[in-house]
């Protein structure tokens, strides 16, 4: 009888659906319940998840993968005189989801918050936040990391006395083609914008040497979408979301709009912002006193409208990101030591609880490795 229910099942075309796994891997900042680097697998069928490993480094705040997904590289966020910072590499073993220490190497900065890896897995971007500079390291042969063959300096302050007093190096992000390095600095109201040659990991200012904020603004993370000819800004003192066309290293504002709902004006603190995989949808965090994430529908011409706010049944959702079936968003609340997978509604884009939580010190950031 078993034997001729599968043949129905085969002749009639049905294939058993097996469980997509991935590596997800996140940040922590240091703390009673967190020490490092945790790896978990995560099942995109039913949004679970399971630990696997961590290993002890300290403050990764930010990490970023490999082209190659065989080396993962964290931040040390601490300071010292501005050389305290540091960028840590491990080799990850697919195996046994276990990461390997290789080296460490020094950002020539303070409090570095951000790593970015190019295209080509040759080269590292730090962005210092308190010191407000940018440097590059070579990646080895092994995966290790070499000493920084470059450091850029920002120069300048902003409106907010507070927190702009000198350059903030927040984020670094490479376009898709590898030819342009996209800097927000906080404390100037700029987003830089540099030239890079993979062939010797050299940054050059380029004609549009920078896409201005507003005073006060205070840019924080960036990103792309999908098909590469928009672009989208967070600025964490304004709690707003820039939107720019983009054509080869030159950006041109469009639009600005608000991350909190009407009337509220009560602090962002807007923190990450990511488009979906689909392209259609744009998500924002704010940290501050709403502990939301913004929902916007983005238009064929890359403006956005918003679609609603989703709380993150948390505190502090310093960084979100979907999985890579695009179904799932994982908020990670800093303080209150927790990641909240919601489940994603790919018509509206609005965002439910899917029930799943994983238990973690403060997560900060979250990425994803293949488990093949």
């Amino acid at each position: 009888m078993k034997f001729l229910f599968l043949s129905f099942l085969i002749a009639t075309g049905f294939h058993p659906v097996h469980a997509q796994e991935y590596y997800l891997l996140v940040g922590t900042y240091d703390s009673p319940k967190s020490e490092g680097v945790y790896v978990y697998k995560f099942n995109s069928s039913d949004g679970s998840a399971k630990a696997v490993s961590h290993i002890k480094t300290s403050n990764p705040s930010f990490i970023t993968v490999s082209p190659d997904e065989k080396f993962v590289y964290a931040v040390h966020e601490k300071g010292n005189n501005g050389m305290g910072g540091e960028i840590a590499a491990f080799s990850f073993n697919k195996s046994t989801g276990t990461l390997t220490f290789l080296n460490q190497q020094l950002t020539e900065g303070d409090h570095p918050c951000h790593v970015e890896i190019d295209k080509t897995g040759k080269w590292v971007f730090a962005g210092n936040y308190t010191s407000g500079n940018l440097s590059v390291l070579p990646v080895l042969a092994d995966g290790s990391l070499g000493t920084s063959r470059s450091t850029h300096q920002h120069l300048g302050s902003g409106k907010d006395p507070q927190r702009q007093k000198g350059p903030h190096v927040h984020s670094a992000i490479l376009s898709a083609d590898n030819k342009w390095l996209f800097v927000p600095d906080l404390g100037v109201d700029r987003v830089m914008i540099y030239t890079f040659d993979a062939a010797n990991g050299e940054l050059e200012p380029t004609i549009q040497q920078f896409a201005a904020s507003d005073p006060g603004s205070g840019p924080r993370h960036f990103t792309f979408h999908p098909n590469h000819k928009f672009a989208y800004l967070i600025e964490e003192l304004s709690g707003t979301v820039v939107f720019y066309k983009y054509k080869k290293g030159v950006l041109t504002r469009k639009q600005k709009i608000s991350t909190m709902p009407a009337g509220d004006t009560g602090f962002a603190g807007s923190a990450d912002i990511h488009v979906s995989p689909d392209g259609k949808f744009l998500y924002a965090s704010n940290r501050g006193d709403a502990n939301t994430i913004a929902i916007y529908r983005i238009r064929k011409d890359g403006t956005l409208r918003l679609a609603g706010h989703q709380s993150t049944l948390g505190k502090t959702p310093r960084n979100f990101n979907f999985d890579p079936s695009g179904k799932f968003l994982l908020a990670g609340n800093q303080n209150s030591d927790e990641i909240v997978i919601f489940t994603r509604n790919t018509t509206t884009g609005l965002l439910s609880d899917s029930g799943q939580r994983i238990s973690v010190g403060k997560p900060v950031c979250i990425k994803w490795i293949s488990t093949k």
